[in-house]
């Protein structure tokens, strides 16, 4: 069996969408003749944690840890909060204090590509020895961070390895990069360090096709499009007896739905029944100006904060939910940001209500599998049509998700495709 070294920062009990990429691509590589090492930091500042997500690591799968210095915890000293939340991506758009924009600037100017740097010359000393007793011919590295692709960027310069690049978000278009308050040598540098990485690694992969089309204009190496995906196989669950509309994960303060809850604001004044059955939950960190938002609207009654939940909690409140809510920045750095909670909106097989940025890489997907309805941020007249018919079906007891074409999203699929590329 063919032994793979896989280097990661995002590793349970680390919670959120970054660890079930590769957790899943774990679960399934042994079927494919792939046995898969991985290599992550032993004492790792995650922003949010899953303990429950231990237990899905394969028992007999190799895990291998070396202890790693950040700067989080050095600027906790100073704000605990505000390191917690920078590290989170939740970025104070509207009227940052002091604190925040030098928090930002040292991030963005001393930590380049990213707050995990110090990591990585000593894994670089570390897997010399693991590369050579272990036999690996092939190393994979996952980002963001995108430091971790510098460690990569080592092995491949002292070795003879295929070096695989997986970028499981851009790196210099990313929308939060710009918020970095970058000094111009920075971005410089930022840019040189991508483009050696995309030209020095053997293979790539991306999750979207913007990323790749981004990519080619860079880099002539091989570049495959392996999205996110999900895994588990749902029994079939009854949806709350309210009107609910879910989102589950970090909403951003970019990611601001305002033509929602102006939209929602309008129902619940205009429409006693819907006023009465309208709950909106919100499952993960939320940031300051979207709660303002709803506050302002008046919708403060019929939102549920729940917080971070586990992901089996996730799936069960997507299954119930009568709407999921998918949201994305309204800008052209944002059009092919595919959110890995799409797959698990697709496998829960609830109505999609999608709002993002025009030729939205997502969006593209929740028509082409008819699993909802897709947005702009400025088309209230439309999204109000649409919650009312939805609304409507969801009296009469009829409001279903038609999708097809989903299978191709299932993570053994997806894995078989790795595996292939690799």
């Amino acid at each position: 069996m063919q032994k793979v070294l896989v280097i990661a920062y995002y590793w349970p009990p680390a919670g959120g969408p970054g660890v079930q990429r590769w957790l899943k691509f774990v679960k399934y590589l042994p079927e494919f003749g792939i046995e898969p090492i991985i290599y992550v930091p032993e004492n790792p500042s995650y922003p949010i944690t899953d303990k429950k997500l231990v237990d899905e690591v394969p028992k007999d799968i190799k895990v291998l840890k070396k202890p790693i210095q950040e700067p989080y915890g050095w600027a906790g000293f100073l704000s605990k909060k505000k390191t917690k939340t920078i590290s989170s991506g939740i970025i104070q758009e509207k009227d940052p204090t002091f604190l925040e924009k030098l928090l930002l600037w040292v991030r963005g100017n001393f930590f380049i590509p990213d707050a995990r740097k110090l990591w990585v010359k000593p894994s670089i000393s570390y897997l010399a020895k693991i590369i050579s007793d272990e036999g690996i011919k092939t190393v994979i590295t996952t980002g963001p961070p995108h430091s971790l692709h510098l460690i990569g960027l080592g092995l491949k310069q002292k070795y003879a390895i295929q070096w695989i690049a997986d970028f499981r978000d851009p790196w210099t278009s990313i929308g939060y990069h710009k918020k970095l308050r970058l000094s111009p040598s920075s971005a410089r540098k930022h840019k040189e360090l991508e483009k050696r990485v995309l030209n020095v690694a053997d293979k790539i992969i991306v999750t979207s096709n913007t990323t790749k089309q981004e990519f080619e204009t860079i880099t002539d190496k091989p570049i495959k499009l392996i999205t996110n995906g999900f895994d588990e196989t749902l029994e079939p669950t009854a949806q709350d007896s309210k009107f609910t509309i879910s989102h589950i994960g970090s909403l951003l303060t970019g990611r601001n739905p305002v033509v929602l809850w102006e939209v929602l604001h309008d129902l619940i004044l205009t429409n006693e029944a819907f006023n009465k059955a309208l709950k909106i939950q919100l499952a993960g960190v939320v940031g300051e100006e979207v709660l303002k938002s709803i506050h302002d609207f008046g919708l403060d009654a019929h939102v549920q904060q729940m917080g971070y939940i586990s992901h089996d909690k996730v799936l069960e409140v997507q299954q119930k939910s009568q709407v999921l809510l998918l949201l994305e920045i309204d800008s052209e750095e944002t059009k092919g940001i595919i959110p890995g909670k799409l797959f698990e909106y697709l496998n829960a097989k609830r109505p999609i209500l999608a709002i993002g940025p025009e030729e939205w890489e997502a969006g593209l997907m929740v028509t082409n599998t008819n699993a909802g309805k897709v947005f702009t941020h400025s088309e209230s007249v439309d999204l109000k049509n649409v919650l009312l018919d939805w609304f409507g079906q969801y009296q009469k007891g009829t409001l279903q998700c038609k999708s097809d074409h989903v299978a191709q999203f299932h993570r053994r699929a997806l894995t078989e495709a790795l595996a292939k590329f690799i």
